[in-house]
């Protein structure tokens, strides 16, 4: 984004950029920008609270003012929850004769539909996978789990884009599911720890690990603390 606001500036466009780590933003020295300690993903703060997210954009707005280059940062800290979970309900078993995970799958589709429609597609799918290769995608993870090799799985797509689109289906059912707007993470917390699909994702990330395929290939599918 910093070598974005340089061009835009050469050009004659004013720009203010947001960033969430002081040291990565003086180390790309951007014209103006506004460093804000808030979780990674939520640039203004604090979901659902206009007021609390427009006070962040009038102090950014202010560095316009800034004749000489400038980094300010914002007065007000937002702490990420480590280990807040998001609390979600699942729907129960359907059809025993399948695998949990693709069970799940199937029972979270109402929510990520009613989802889709009150939302829109923030947080969901088609970076690799969309709904019609969603249950492809499960049934890949399976065979790794099972043995098969990654490449010879079937899985629509390199693995993290696949993993990303898969917690994306979660995280927007969730939306419907939950009560609140998660906390920062809780969501892909919750979608680890709580769903048989992060739990079918985890095991196949680690078969691929012990398998010996390379670090980045199966490292991506998860969060490095998860």
């Amino acid at each position: 984004m910093s070598t974005l606001a340089h061009i835009f500036e050469a050009a004659g466009m004013a720009t203010i950029v947001f960033g969430s780590i002081k040291e990565q933003v003086e180390s790309t020295a951007p014209p103006r920008a506004l460093c804000c300690d808030f979780p990674l993903g939520r640039p203004l703060g604090e979901p659902q609270n206009p007021e609390f997210q427009h006070r962040v954009l009038e102090s950014a707005f202010q560095l316009l003012e800034a004749e000489e280059p400038t980094i300010k940062e914002y007065d007000v800290s937002i702490p990420d929850t480590a280990d807040e979970v998001l609390a979600c309900p699942l729907p129960p078993r359907h059809d025993p004769d399948l695998h949990p995970a693709l069970d799940e799958v199937r029972g979270l589709r109402p929510a990520y539909d009613r989802a889709i429609e009150k939302y829109g597609n923030r947080i969901g799918m088609g970076r690799t996978v969309d709904l019609e290769n969603l249950e492809e995608a499960i049934a890949a993870l399976i065979k790794i789990t099972e043995g098969t090799p990654w490449k010879e799985a079937g899985i629509p797509g390199f693995p993290s884009r696949v993993s990303q689109d898969i917690r994306g289906y979660y995280e927007t059912a969730a939306l419907e599911l939950s009560e609140n707007a998660p906390k920062a993470w809780a969501g892909t917390r919750w979608f680890f720890k709580n769903t048989e699909a992060g739990k079918l994702l985890m095991s196949a990330r680690q078969t691929m690990a012990d398998s010996g395929a390379n670090q980045p290939i199966w490292f991506y599918m998860a969060p490095g603390d998860s």
